[in-house]
């Protein structure tokens, strides 16, 4: 393995902590011995083609350094290839990273295990989502999550996760559920009303929400949860137990286990490590061992 590695920079992640964090990673990296270079773009085509560019050219490891984003970004040019993949999380939800048992907003830390990840060659394989042309790591939304989403997008004001809050509550005042098509693995498909139907690799979404909390990253299954037809009422109650995971007990949820899943809804947007992956229907596969991580 060559020891030039290669730190993939979001600058503006987490309202500017990507610019700052950095600098720690990569001194933890050269003080373990690595040469260490840095790739930015000026938009995220150009980040990625920079990214491939350097997987292509044989860099011993591409770190994202950022959030979710980031790392999103990051698995379009490691997966399916022989590149290690670290991050240092120091965006705003770090969900790829808290599913793989990192260090969060602690880049010096974050720098540290990648280096001894490399030094020992513990490189970790771990399965990832395929859908729409685009990898994702944590989890496939669509529903009223990804109308939230769909709405915080749209909004310029205010900044950071308030803004999301904000979307919340507008969507509630319009809520009521989709008439959602799925079929799972090769089976027949289905018609349901559903408030949201999330597809998990990873446990958790929007900065520890646990709504898949029975997904495993190495088992070559999603960990698929469906909210049914709930009341507004219902869900306000429901949802916050999704920090926890509690929700699975509420007898509107179900639970399945599948390879394979096709998900079509009018209306609605797919939404992948909060990247939009554009509107339903989509396909979502799950590619076992699909990208080798720098962990614990």
């Amino acid at each position: 393995m060559t020891s030039e590695i290669t730190l993939f920079v979001n600058p503006t992640a987490g309202r500017g902590r990507g610019a700052h964090a950095a600098q720690p990673a990569a001194s933890a990296l050269r003080a373990a011995g690595f040469s260490v270079r840095t790739v930015l773009g000026s938009d995220a085509d150009d980040a990625l083609a920079r990214a491939r560019t350097a997987v292509e050219g044989g860099t011993g490891a591409l770190i994202a350094v950022g959030g979710d984003g980031m790392a999103h970004l990051a698995l379009q040019a490691v997966a399916g290839t022989r590149t290690p993949l670290g991050v240092i999380a120091v965006g705003t939800g770090n969900d790829f990273a808290r599913s793989l048992g990192l260090p969060v907003r602690d880049p010096e830390a974050a720098g540290r295990v990648a280096a001894e990840a490399l030094k020992g060659a513990r490189l970790r394989e771990v399965d990832l989502g395929l859908a729409g042309g685009r990898w994702f790591g944590t989890v496939l939304a669509s529903g009223f999550d990804s109308r939230v989403n769909d709405r915080g997008n749209r909004m310029r004001w205010p900044a950071g996760r308030f803004k999301y809050d904000l979307a919340m509550l507008a969507e509630l005042a319009s809520f009521k559920p989709f008439p959602f098509r799925i079929a799972l693995d090769d089976g027949p498909e289905r018609e349901i009303e559903a408030t949201l139907v999330a597809v998990g690799n990873g446990t958790s979404y929007g900065g520890g929400m646990r709504i898949c909390p029975g997904a495993e990253q190495d088992d070559g299954l999603f960990d698929i949860r469906v909210v049914g037809d709930c009341s507004r009422t219902t869900l306000v109650k429901v949802f916050p137990q999704v920090y926890k995971g509690t929700h699975v007990e509420h007898p509107e949820v179900t639970v399945h286990r599948a390879a394979k899943i096709t998900l079509a809804a009018a209306g609605i947007t797919g939404y992948a490590d909060g990247e939009p992956l554009g509107t339903l229907p989509l396909t979502a596969e799950c590619v076992p061992g699909a990208v080798r991580v720098l962990a614990l």
